[in-house]
């Protein structure tokens, strides 16, 4: 077991208690700058600041292809192998919902990590599309011109239909957090900022990947999106 120096051990209502380390650096940024980005893409495509809009979902595009890679070889939490439940264990999560007890989950919930899942691949679509984007007037993404203008129309079609859906899914996302904060008392935001819950003792701390590989992944995704954006 790996009871960290650092996590007292504390009473609580369901017996003993500690603060555990349940998200690492590399998730915690990746979500909120993830958050950030999605802002600005919305407020700079509203003020038609097109420039800002390109270079807002370019940085996204390089923080989805790390978030994908973290999740094959990143720390134990981050990962698709424990972020995917099967539906059916989804579905009894979602039935106990408006059951109030204690939040003793290590990472997402087995409905949450579909949201998660839903979220990366709604926005991987969106900043792959916009690479595409040609609406005949303006605006032209780094890759529109070697596609025919069918094709880009089409995939314009999809970024634009893409974003409705994904700021469907955010909303959804949000009014989860709500429902979980009223209904169980779960604070699901706090564990995402400072990394740490309060879960029974015996809990196993879930192993964290090197930062080293973290940072290196983080290049390498960045380097792919460098080249689709200005290269290719």
């Amino acid at each position: 077991m790996n009871i960290e120096p650092s996590s007292p051990v504390r009473s609580g209502p369901a017996g003993e208690w500690r603060r555990v380390r349940v998200w690492d650096l590399p998730t915690r940024l990746f979500h909120w700058l993830a958050v950030g980005l999605v802002v600005l893409a919305w407020l700079s495509q509203r003020m038609n600041w097109m420039q800002l809009h390109v270079r807002a979902g370019e940085t996204l595009l390089a923080l989805v292809l790390f978030r994908l890679l973290w999740g094959c070889c990143g720390s134990e939490t981050a990962r698709f192998s424990r972020l995917l439940a099967s539906p059916a264990a989804a579905w009894r999560h979602l039935r106990q919902l408006a059951r109030r007890e204690p939040d003793t989950q290590v990472g997402h919930n087995a409905a949450g990590g579909w949201m998660v899942a839903l979220l990366l691949a709604l926005l991987l679509v969106e900043t792959l599309s916009g690479l595409y984007v040609n609406n005949d007037i303006a605006d032209e993404g780094p890759l529109s011109e070697i596609v025919p203008a069918v094709i880009a129309n089409a995939i314009s079609a999809i970024h634009a239909y893409g974003w409705d859906v994904l700021a469907a899914a955010v909303v959804l996302h949000v009014c989860a957090i709500a429902l979980y904060a009223l209904l169980k008392g779960h604070n699901l935001v706090r564990p995402m900022v400072t990394g740490v819950k309060p879960l029974p003792a015996a809990t196993r701390a879930p192993r964290r990947a090197s930062l080293w590989l973290a940072a290196l992944l983080m290049a390498f995704s960045a380097l792919v999106t460098a080249l689709l954006a200005f290269y290719l």
